[in-house]
């Protein structure tokens, strides 16, 4: 029998492993099913070049929760140890084995590189005992226990099986660990695409003596992110994807990455159905490293715009600091980045360019993906100026920049060369001025969602020769260029009254009135709100910040009377003053309202004295 003390740089380093090691105290199933893992691979990759003799049989680990006992035990069937090696790979803390196995078997599939792993079994254990008997011939058993000081004990036992149990004695404060449902969850969250077969047992839970349970992996060891495309059909796919979300709809297609040089990278990223933007969530990939999961928060290796996405990424190769939650700083996370960024852009200029139908049946959900996308990656904006479509505001029609500029070379140039690309943000409510513009020849295009207001600052400022105007920002005649109006018939006594009488009380409005002569058929108030002001109306209701200021102040809006139209001359020769003024207000509030400006007591009003004039 051995006595001795563990080596370590301090004496206080197991307080620290118990408390600082691991944020989430759940992580030490993870590291020790983890371990259980590489001792089984290291088992394979011996026994593949004739180093382990004889048969493996069945490799499999088992998590077995006795509440009885008050243990949590981590058993597997993999290389085990001598005393020699757990005198070296217990005892000396932070000396790893799978570190030194990795430098002598390249290719390996191997979890581990800390050494630290184990040691998270005392965040939870008053005591940690270890059973275990190497793979290699003529060796005894061995037995290693430990109560979370510096002393330990180590001496021969017999054991007649291969490979190591790992009995934790749970303390008082972890007895959450000791709750089945609690153990099974983190199995199920950490382990359930490690890649040897993990059975999980309650000790205390009674079995008919009649009755056959059929014992059940609870994860799958063959992930189909680990296999070649060429061998996956797309209903696979569509299984995996309800596999990591039971509940979702199916997504409209996948990429999956297959990368082994300059870095490892395998994973599939689905594009999910959206839509309507509030529909969006994040945080919907999971990053695992040699398939243990690790984290959901993948902000640094997958591009912002991207986060939408769902799936799958599994690096060895991205970095992790000692509880692999954090990502560090490193070249192979940009390069990662920057692969993942042209898998997806190269995806959808395929799809694009093979079945663009079918792209733009996608366009509800892609469009929000790509918008996003071409205002925060630059690279990526350069490839996707090819398939970004936008949808004519009458439907079915869709055009690229490219091919919106050449449809409307003839007639949306302003003065200074620019093409004006006219949109919508609401095809009902702006229906008349969408209907005055494509009288004009005009194309209008949709920009309806929330992310809309955005990408149209963004790209006045990205793409040269364009600048937006929404459709209902000016009179139509002025919405490609301020132009001279032909003269009013009114007299400029008449036109200085007419004026007058459409001034009045709008507290929650910045009104301003001017009176031109429109043709004859254009509606007798036009209501149009300045593009800019508009604009940062609506950048400071959804994004706050700088912005955040205009949101409060009162909506500006230009009426434009038009005082080429007939109704005028009987309106201005009205002898009941106060009728004119109620017909005026009323013509007022219907161009209003056609804004969508007319609200609570004015809409109430409004309505009273339509009812009062007829």
């Amino acid at each position: 029998m051995q006595k001795g003390q563990i080596r370590v740089q301090t004496e206080n380093i197991f307080p620290i492993i118990k408390k600082f090691l691991y944020s989430d105290h759940e992580i030490f199933v993870r590291e020790l099913v983890s371990n259980a893992v590489d001792a089984t691979q290291k088992l394979k990759t011996l026994s593949s070049i004739g180093e382990a003799k004889g048969e493996l049989g069945e490799l499999r680990i088992d998590v077995i929760v006795d509440a009885k006992t008050k243990t949590l035990s981590i058993v597997d069937r993999g290389v085990g140890m001598t005393a020699e090696e757990v005198d070296k790979y217990i005892n000396q803390v932070a000396f790893s084995g799978a570190e030194e196995f990795l430098d002598k078997y390249k290719d390996a599939n191997i979890i581990g590189h800390f050494g630290l792993g184990f040691y998270s079994s005392f965040m939870v254990s008053d005591k940690v005992e270890i059973f275990t008997k190497s793979f290699r011939e003529n060796t005894k058993g061995v037995f290693w226990s430990c109560d979370g000081s510096p002393e330990f004990e180590l001496y021969e036992i017999d054991k007649e099986d291969r490979g190591t149990r790992i009995v934790m004695h749970i303390n008082e404060e972890s007895q959450e660990f000791l709750e089945p449902g609690r153990i099974r969850g983190i199995l199920e969250k950490f382990c359930r695409f490690l890649p040897v077969a993990i059975y999980f047992k309650d000790a205390g839970e009674e079995v008919k003596t009649d009755e056959v349970v059929e014992e059940k992996p609870i994860n799958n060891t063959n992930p189909i992110w680990v296999k070649k495309p060429s061998e996956l059909t797309a209903d696979d796919y569509q299984q995996f994807y309800r596999e990591l979300y039971p509940y979702g709809e199916t997504p409209l297609f996948w990429i999956h990455l297959n990368v082994d040089y300059p870095f490892n990278l395998t994973g599939i990223l689905y594009f999910p159905k959206i839509k309507q933007s509030y529909e969006i969530q994040k945080d919907k990939i999971q990053l695992y490293s040699n398939q243990v999961f690790v984290t959901d928060e993948v902000k640094d290796i997958v591009p912002e715009f991207l986060m939408l996405l769902h799936g799958v990424i599994d690096s060895p190769d991205i970095p992790l600091n000692v509880s692999r939650s954090y990502l560090q700083g490193d070249p192979n996370v940009k390069k990662i980045n920057a692969h993942i960024t042209k898998k997806v852009a190269d995806k959808l200029e395929e799809i694009f360019r093979n079945d663009r139908k079918s792209f733009e049946e996608k366009w509800e959900s892609l469009g929000l993906f790509v918008k996003y996308g071409m205002m925060t990656d630059d690279k990526f904006l350069d490839k996707a100026n090819k398939f970004l479509v936008m949808e004519d505001a009458a439907g079915g029609t869709f055009y690229t920049l490219e091919e919106y500029k050449a449809a409307t070379e003839a007639l949306q140039k302003n003065k200074d060369g620019k093409t004006v690309i006219l949109y919508t943000t609401d095809p009902i409510q702006q229906d008349a001025y969408i209907k005055a513009a494509q009288g004009k020849g005009y194309k209008v295009i949709k920009a309806e969602t929330l992310i809309d207001a955005a990408f149209i600052n963004n790209m006045e400022m990205k793409w040269e020769g364009v600048s937006f105007t929404r459709v209902d920002a000016d009179i139509v005649d002025n919405l490609i260029d301020k132009q001279e109006h032909a003269a009013s018939v009114l007299s400029a006594d008449e036109e200085t009254r007419l004026k007058e009488l459409f001034q009045f009380d709008a507290p929650e409005l910045r009104m301003t009135v001017e009176v031109k002569g429109l043709s004859a058929e254009t509606a007798p108030v036009v209501a149009t709100r300045p593009e800019f002001m508009r604009r940062m109306k609506d950048m400071g209701a959804a994004g706050g910040g700088m912005t955040a200021f205009y949101a409060t102040m009162p909506d500006e809006v230009t009426l434009t009377v038009n005082g080429n139209h007939k109704i005028y001359q009987s309106l201005l020769q009205e002898a009941d003053q106060a009728k004119a003024g109620k017909q005026i207000r009323n013509l007022a509030d219907l161009a209003l309202l056609s804004q969508g400006l007319l609200k609570g007591a004015s809409l109430t009003n409004f309505i009273n004295r339509s009812v009062e004039l007829m």
